[in-house]
């Protein structure tokens, strides 16, 4: 089928139109510059200008399209509120032109924050704190299975990764330890993070395009939650600095993310939809080495 991927050129989406490709898709993916075109037209897809502002230019990519996979997100974590705003729209202007038309359509959210236990696939999304606003998004596109859309999402965790280019959350601590010579943690370390390689996460979207019921919540999540601690340690072992627990407020903002007990679990996932991650662990891309500088 043609997909209309947005954020085609991004973290996700990167490897998802070599993924879409690959099983024989076509890919007409979403782009902001000339310099995204070209990305997204030498992975083997077609570009398609505009961004998740121009709702006329979600409106012509969904209208050329049989499925839409939705990654972009601004993902600036100083000022959230527009980009989840912004999500939102883009959400809802899909969910129109979507009504009715029986295709899939894949939405990116976030593993939920429970607490006192592991989240799973039934629990439903988080809807307060900083993040709370890309929780009604997803809840927004699940309800479309009642709109004759097969809409479904793959709820990813804070740390998507692959050793060399990618690190999610962990990227903040890279960047920190990178410029203050010392691998930090918050508190006492023992909140763990969820996480799950790119390249697993890519194939998990393909599925839910593919074979996902309406209505479906999939978790890409191949690692159920490593310590903070764990990571800070793997972090100043390979930057050879000392690690140090710190106040979540020298982490700005997302300090009070970094503080939560967040573990997830892809049980469900893994057996409804024969998935299995294949791909180096986040413990073991960040022990490599190797960072970019992602200052």
């Amino acid at each position: 089928m043609r997909v209309f991927v947005t954020g085609a050129s991004g973290s996700i989406g990167s490897v998802v139109v070599p993924e879409l490709i690959a099983a024989g898709h076509e890919v007409l993916g979403l782009v902001r510059s000339d310099a995204a075109a070209s990305a997204v037209s030498a992975a083997g897809g077609m570009p398609h200008h505009g961004d998740l502002t121009d709702l006329d230019s979600l409106r012509a990519g969904v209208a050329q399209a049989d499925g839409v996979i939705n990654l972009a997100f601004g993902n600036d974590w100083s000022n959230l509120e527009p980009c989840i705003d912004e999500e939102a729209r883009a959400v809802q202007t899909f969910a129109a032109a979507l009504s009715g038309s029986g295709k899939p359509f894949v939405h990116a959210g976030l593993t939920p924050m429970v607490p006192g236990h592991v989240s799973t696939e039934e629990d439903p999304d988080t809807t307060n704190g900083p993040v709370g606003g890309r929780g009604h998004n997803s809840h927004a596109v699940l309800a479309l299975a009642d709109q004759g859309v097969r809409s479904s999402v793959v709820r990813l965790p804070r740390s998507v990764h692959q050793r060399g280019s990618q690190y999610g959350f962990c990227s903040v601590l890279i960047t920190a330890a990178q410029k203050t010579g010392v691998s930090a943690y918050v508190g006492d370390g023992t909140q763990r993070w969820p996480a799950v390689n790119r390249l697993d996460a890519a194939q998990l979207f393909r599925i839910a395009l593919e074979d996902a019921a309406p209505g479906t919540v999939l978790h890409a999540v191949a690692d159920t939650g490593d310590t903070m601690r764990s990571l800070a340690e793997a972090i100043g072992g390979a930057l050879s600095v000392p690690v140090e627990s710190v106040s979540a407020d020298d982490f700005g903002v997302i300090g009070r993310l970094f503080a939560l007990d967040m573990p997830s679990s892809s049980a469900l996932t893994r057996k409804r939809f024969d998935w299995e991650p294949a791909h180096p662990s986040l413990i073991a891309d960040l022990a490599a080495g190797g960072y970019p500088d992602l200052g």
